[in-house]
């Protein structure tokens, strides 16, 4: 199976919101209008790539990376990766790992000093996943979730 690599652009977004319905099944879906602000929004934003991962026709998973200034570590900034998905159907296929690898990219083309992901504890297989691809549990992240 081929991977492709590449930004995601609006024409993705119904994909998109399939893979991030995966991510987070309790989720409600988003209304066309909602998603597209979203969109825009996203788009807009300096420093941000979404990744999409095509297999064949399918959008087979998506990673969230976003390049931000820093005023330490002389200046280099660093990027925080969020919603890393793979579909189901497509995992242990080389998706994620094609991703990562073109998060990782991204980030020492823009002269990041580091990655930054978050991973919830139970996530055992993710965390093999990351640390098979040279990241490290190095800090202890924490999180104020608003209803």
């Amino acid at each position: 199976m081929q991977i492709v690599v590449r930004p995601a652009v609006q024409d993705d977004l119904p994909a998109l919101l399939e893979l991030y319905a995966e991510l987070h099944p309790a989720d409600p879906p988003l209304a066309t209008h909602t998603a597209t602000e979203v969109w825009r929004a996203v788009e807009a934003q300096a420093g941000r790539t979404i990744l999409v991962a095509e297999a064949g026709a399918a959008l087979a998973g998506t990673i969230d990376c976003t390049v931000l200034p820093n005023f330490t570590r002389a200046a280099r900034p660093f990027m925080l990766v969020e919603n890393v998905v793979v579909s189901a159907g497509y995992r242990r296929a080389g998706v994620g790992t094609a991703l990562m690898e073109a998060a990782v990219r991204l980030a020492r083309q823009a002269g990041c000093y580091k990655v930054q992901l978050l991973s919830r504890t139970d996530r055992k297989g993710a965390h093999a996943f990351y640390e098979a691809r040279g990241f490290r549990a190095a800090a202890q992240g924490y999180r104020l979730y608003f209803d």
